[in-house]
C-alpha cells in the first residue's frame, strides 16, 4: 500500500472544499419545487378515508370501512410519487418531518372517531366538514414535513 503524503491539502483548500460542497447543498434544496398537487392528493385520500365514516353504522354491529387498505396502498403510491418528483427519501427526513408525518394518521384517526359519532347521531351530513378538515389539515401538514425535509437536507 502506498501513501501520499505530499498531495494532502491545506487547511485552506479543505475549507474552501466544505464551503463549496454546503453551497451545493443549498442549491440542490433550493431547486426543489414543493409538489402542491401530490400534497394535495395525500389530503385527498385523508378526506376519503375519513368520509368512509357516513356509510359506516356504529354501535353494537360496527363493520369497519374495508377501504382503508385501499387508502393506505393509495398514500404509499403518493408517497413513492413524492420521492421520485423530488429525490427526497422519507427516512431521512429529520426528526420535525418525522413528527409531523406521525401526527397525520392520528389526526385522520381523530377525525375519523369524530366522523363515527357524527353517523351514530345521524348527522351523517356533518361528515362533510370533518372529511374537509382532514383535507386541509393532511395537506397543510405534509407541507410542512415537506419543507422541513427540505430544511435538513440544507444542513
Amino acid at each position: 500500500m502506498e501513501n501520499d503524503f505530499e498531495g494532502r491539502p491545506s487547511s485552506e483548500e479543505a475549507a474552501a472544499s466544505l464551503r463549496d460542497l454546503g453551497a451545493d447543498r443549498q442549491a440542490l434544496a433550493d431547486g426543489v419545487q414543493v409538489p402542491k398537487m401530490l400534497l394535495a392528493a395525500l389530503g385527498g385520500v385523508a378526506a376519503w378515508w375519513v368520509a368512509g365514516a357516513a356509510g359506516a353504522n356504529p354501535g353494537e354491529n360496527y363493520e369497519p370501512p374495508t377501504s382503508g387498505w385501499l387508502g393506505l396502498v393509495a398514500a404509499l403510491v403518493i408517497a413513492h410519487l413524492i420521492r421520485r418528483e423530488t429525490g427526497i427519501r422519507f427516512r431521512k427526513m429529520g426528526p420535525r418531518a418525522a413528527l409531523v408525518m406521525a401526527a397525520i394518521p392520528v389526526l385522520c384517526l381523530i377525525l375519523f372517531s369524530i366522523s363515527l359519532g357524527l353517523g351514530s347521531f345521524g348527522a351523517r351530513w356533518a361528515v362533510l366538514l370533518t372529511s374537509l378538515s382532514a383535507f386541509g389539515l393532511v395537506t397543510w401538514l405534509a407541507g410542512i414535513a415537506f419543507r422541513s425535509a427540505l430544511d435538513q437536507l440544507r444542513r
